[in-house]
């Protein structure tokens, strides 16, 4: 995807009454002091400080060992200083305001992805204003948006996307609802599924998806909760279509995800070499084993699963059905994947545009709560959704995600400790501060 670069404009207004200009100029070398420091991996700091010049982090450590170059450092004050959060499983798509959240023959209409691009606007805001300065988007639009946050003129976190979701004809990506040539059309226009069948389809499905910008890829390995004609334990996709889909991606630097629910889906993803299973649900020892073995990392996405298990209106009986089933299951196999000591990121399935939603953009950091009462200590948790998030992009992971010298300067100050309370993340009001890439987004008034 060939995008220029685009200075931002000085009168550019971000409809807040704030320039532009204030949030994307160059920075040089500032401080950020704290009660107490979170750095993502390893022991927290009491009265610990950061040092930043331009987009990096310099110096962390206590602020009494500041080196004396630092000395003339001016220092803004946060109470508790952690990395930008992390979500590996969001889908920015308009979803319950611009479309229902299931089968909405219109989001395939001419003008529908313009129409969910301008209601992920405010999404993207207000997933940075919690805290939340990266994510990995597994189908969705912000993908395309991501040249405008990018280049200063939009305002989110860096976006990882995938930008469709590859699934066989009649798998979980499919519209079952629609004709098929209305879902194969929409996907090679751009739409958020592509449907590819055999090996050679599957390889050029990735070369397509890269050369729209995807900077990382999603195959659906199974059937799904949410779409209505298949089975959550029904397998999709042979080996030789995965290994297709899996080296493709290894040769341009990507990392693939799988939607991986039933047991056969997320095993043959595993022997195909995916770097993360979403999902997950019907994990156990065996899973768990070969998980380490690949060296695989589990995206549970419990978020979504506990809150469409308390609120499911809208939904038709047999997928209401599936939830049922699949959310007790999967508590059970997540608690046990901590136990075995598999890798964990931390990714919700958001997807709503109703701010009053449960499943709501920049409600992301319930999913720490879920993780603790799985069997993970808040700090555990916390380094699943900052330390750990980055690397399921494999080779193509950012310096981010931790307190340290040489990492992005992507940093939130918070209003309390976490370690004590998550509701000081879970709650964005008691997010205080956010930088991303060293320019400051969000400060009390």
């Amino acid at each position: 995807m060939r995008v220029p670069y685009h200075a931002v404009p000085p009168e550019y207004d971000d409809g807040e009454g704030e320039s532009a200009e204030t949030t994307t100029a160059a920075t040089t070398c500032f401080g950020i002091r704290s009660d107490f420091l979170i750095p993502g991996r390893g022991q927290p700091i009491t009265n610990g400080a950061v040092v930043v010049e331009d987009a990096t982090i310099q110096w962390v450590g206590d602020f009494s060992n500041l080196p004396a170059k630092y000395g003339k450092v001016e220092f803004h004050r946060v109470k508790v200083l952690l990395p930008g959060l992390w979500d590996c499983h969001v889908h920015f798509g308009g979803h319950g305001l611009a479309f229902s959240a299931l089968s909405d023959s219109s989001a395939f209409l001419p003008g529908a992805p313009t129409l969910a691009g301008a209601v992920t606007v405010a999404d993207l805001r207000r997933t940075l204003d919690a805290g939340f300065t990266s994510v990995r988007e597994l189908q969705g639009y912000a993908g395309y948006l991501w040249p405008g946050i990018r280049d200063g003129y939009l305002i989110g976190p860096n976006v990882y996307s995938s930008l469709a979701a590859l699934s066989i004809t009649g798998g979980h990506g499919d519209d079952h609802e629609l004709p098929l040539c209305a879902v194969k059309q929409f996907g090679e226009a751009g739409g958020s599924s592509y449907l590819c069948d055999g090996a050679d389809e599957c390889t050029k499905a990735v070369r397509t998806m890269v050369r729209r910008g995807a900077r990382c890829i999603k195959v659906c390995s199974s059937g799904g909760v949410l779409s209505l004609n298949d089975d959550p334990e029904d397998r999709q996709f042979s080996d030789a279509e995965l290994k297709a889909v899996v080296d493709e991606t290894e040769r341009s630097g990507r990392a693939v995800a799988a939607h991986a629910i039933g047991k056969a889906g997320i095993m043959a993803a595993l022997r195909a070499g995916v770097k993360s299973i979403e999902h997950g649900c019907y994990l156990d020892e065996e899973v768990a084993t070969l998980m380490k073995e690949k060296g695989a990392i589990l995206v549970a996405t419990r978020h979504i699963q506990e809150n469409l298990l308390i609120d499911h209106s809208g939904y038709p009986e047999p997928i209401v059905k599936k939830i049922e089933k699949l959310v007790p299951l999967t508590r059970k196999n997540y608690s046990l994947a901590i136990e075995k000591g598999v890798k964990i990121a931390l990714g919700t399935d958001t997807l709503y545009s109703d701010p009053e939603h449960r499943l709501a953009h920049g409600k992301n950091a319930m999913e720490l709560a879920y993780a603790v009462k799985a069997g993970m200590t808040p700090l555990e948790a916390i380094e699943a959704m900052t330390a750990t998030a980055p690397e399921v992009l494999g080779r193509q992971a950012p310096k981010s995600g931790q307190l340290k010298a040489g990492y992005d300067a992507d940093l939130i100050g918070v209003a309390g400790n976490p370690l004590d309370d998550l509701a000081f993340l879970t709650d964005p009001n008691n997010v205080t501060h956010v930088w991303k890439g060293g320019k400051r987004y969000k400060s009390p008034v």
